[in-house]
């Protein structure tokens, strides 16, 4: 326990909002010269989530930004890009305005988000959590994002 780092005994050194104005990353270092980065988020109401299987339980950010991460995480430039993303789907989930949602709906939130951001993680998602079995789908969704994409200039 003599290499934990505790907060109470650093300084900050640099503090920055997170674009969508949701995090604050903050740069820390303590009286020994260790440096280290906290985050601070705005806590929301719990919800639980009901999987595909009928069983519920409660939604967990992280393992959430896990999935992102491992799943299309290599298609960004930092972390703090993958965090955007799940601050956007993790409000998104909350703008539904009720405490129970579907792993179907989290699934569809990350995919309107990455529609939005890295066109490529979106395809590249949309093939894992759709399971795409041919090519004729991977064609159909590339025609479908080019199509939106056309249509909002």
């Amino acid at each position: 326990m003599a290499n934990r780092i505790k907060i109470g005994d650093s300084k900050v050194l640099e503090s920055r909002e997170a674009p969508d104005g949701t995090t604050i990353r903050r740069r820390r270092v303590t009286a020994d010269g260790k440096r280290f980065t906290t985050y601070e988020r705005i806590e929301m109401p719990v919800l639980t989530v009901r999987k595909s299987s009928g069983n519920k339980e409660p939604f967990d950010r992280d393992k959430l930004l896990s999935a992102v991460r491992r799943s299309v995480g290599k298609f960004f430039n930092s972390d703090l890009e993958v965090e955007a993303v799940v601050n956007r789907v993790e409000n998104q989930l909350h703008d539904f305005g009720t405490e129970e949602i579907t792993s179907k709906q989290i699934g569809e939130a990350i995919l309107d988000v990455l529609a939005e951001v890295n066109e490529v993680a979106y395809v590249r998602f949309a093939s894992v959590f759709r399971e795409f079995k041919t090519l004729d789908e991977f064609e159909k969704i590339i025609r479908e994002q080019r199509k939106k994409k056309k249509g909002g200039k």
